[in-house]
């Protein structure tokens, strides 16, 4: 599933190809809206909430998106061949005289009024890469449920927006904390929230994902779908596992060494 700085980056670009101007076609093709006539409304802005994506166009109205595991926006001159996959996995297409929005496999593509926005989206946490972050906030809402693993709790969008699998893992290695670890056994969940923002924040303006620092081939990251190979700072093997119930289960990958079980005892 791509993460909150991938939803950002399209967004923005979605934006600067789509905001200010007059859409001259559009083409839903999901059932609910296939007749649906939005052609000379002009879009007044593009923006993401967590993996969200919000096209606003005037006379209030917003067309909601979700990339879920393999949604995609290609943005193509008019005229151009499509190169997103088949036709028929297109979702929607957006229009104006300069660019062409052509959406790929999208989830929840909904027309809602844009000052009923929150239908879809007033559910998740602080956006970690939105104008509302708020990470005393997301702090808050993990220590709700203090007998939740960190690496669940980390996912669950009500918490905090944006965070997808492999910022999860990244932040728990950086922060040395184990996957399975219960929230409230957590040292310091400040540090964990403040080290997701800080990763996220670094890679939104560009589609490659280092969290290590580098961005040459396979040095990106640190344990991220790097089953058993060695860990990058101490040379313990990297551990793998699923994590979560069905049908949200996602892989969980941890060094053992970094990122030791520790057992805490209570009264």
């Amino acid at each position: 599933m791509p993460e909150g700085d991938t939803v950002w980056l399209a967004s923005r670009r979605m934006h600067d190809a789509l905001a200010g101007r007059v859409l001259t076609r559009v083409d839903l093709r999901v059932p609910r809206h296939a007749t649906a006539d939005l052609a000379g409304r002009m879009v007044t802005g593009v923006v993401a909430r967590g993996k969200h994506m919000l096209t606003r166009l005037d006379g209030g109205i917003t067309l909601h998106t979700h990339f879920r595991m393999d949604g995609t926006w290609h943005l193509v001159r008019p005229g151009a061949r499509w190169r997103g996959g088949p036709a028929h996995q297109v979702r929607a297409v957006l229009e104006n005289a300069d660019w062409q929005a052509v959406g790929y496999r999208l989830h929840d593509v909904v027309l809602v009024p844009t000052a009923e926005e929150d239908r879809l989206v007033g559910h998740l946490g602080p956006d970690v890469l939105g104008p509302d972050w708020d990470p005393a906030e997301a702090v808050r809402r993990l220590s709700a449920q203090p007998d939740r693993e960190i690496g669940t709790a980390l996912l669950d969008q009500r918490n905090l927006a944006g965070i997808g699998n492999l910022y999860k893992a990244e932040t728990l290695f950086l922060a040395g904390v184990h996957p399975y670890a219960r929230v409230a056994d957590v040292p310091d969940l400040a540090t964990v929230v403040a080290t997701a923002a800080r990763l996220l924040r670094a890679n939104r303006d560009h589609p490659e994902q280092s969290t290590t620092g580098s961005t040459r081939r396979g040095e990106t990251h640190w344990v991220f779908e790097r089953p058993r190979r060695p860990c990058r700072r101490c040379g313990t093997p990297v551990a793998v596992a699923d994590q979560g119930d069905p049908p949200y289960q996602r892989v969980a990958y941890w060094c053992p060494a970094c990122q030791p079980e520790r057992i805490v005892e209570r009264s």
